[in-house]
């Protein structure tokens, strides 16, 4: 099993430029390092 590491800053500049570029979750997990279900966490801890 893994171990939890948070996100590095960079990681989630990317998710936050790719988002504004309005690409799919899909497109934005594809960020080496970042599992869909984190992905999908970050958005929604982010989405206010």
């Amino acid at each position: 099993m893994k171990t939890y590491s948070p996100l590095a800053e960079v990681q989630r500049y990317q998710i936050e430029v790719l988002k504004k570029a309005k690409k799919d979750q899909k497109d934005i997990a594809a960020i080496p390092g970042v599992s869909s279900s984190t992905l999908s966490r970050e958005l929604k801890r982010n989405s206010g």
